[in-house]
């Protein structure tokens, strides 16, 4: 699971400083590799370029990362894709599968065991947002760099 080149170019006001893509690849460690991708690349974006990551940051995005990961493996099919795309002061996860049905976030139920992925990344992310795409879907969470 390598990134994808994304062309440099010159600056455009409103875009990504740093972005990475991956396919993530149906081993069964793909949970864990898109985790550590993820963490990888924040820590590239504070070592690198000098941006401020919050410890919380790298955490939480993981934890957004394992969720959407997850759950476009379980109720997805064909391939998965994780673009990890690094603005001023935010990190969105965007997650590419191929169902085009829009995840529905269930009725609390404390008696329920799992099927909480989606309220947590709801109750951690600054925004999410769901968008329909020619051969499925992509989920973009936005996390804050800030603790």
């Amino acid at each position: 699971m390598e990134p994808v080149p994304v062309d440099g170019g010159e600056a455009v006001p409103g875009a990504p400083r740093l972005r990475a893509s991956y396919a993530l690849d149906d081993d069964g460690a793909w949970i864990a590799q898109a985790r550590h991708l993820a963490a990888a690349f924040l820590t590239r974006a504070q070592t690198e370029d000098g941006l401020p990551v919050s410890t919380r940051a790298v955490e939480v995005t993981q934890l957004v990362v394992s969720e959407l990961v997850t759950n476009a493996r379980k109720y997805a099919p064909g391939p998965v894709g994780l673009d990890l795309r690094l603005g001023d002061d935010v990190v969105e996860v965007v997650v590419h599968d191929g169902n085009p049905a829009a995840p529905v976030p269930r009725d609390a139920d404390p008696g329920r065991v799992g099927q909480h992925g989606l309220e947590i990344v709801m109750a951690v992310a600054q925004a999410l947002h769901v968008r329909q795409e020619p051969a499925g879907k992509s989920i973009t969470a936005r996390i804050s760099l800030s603790a």
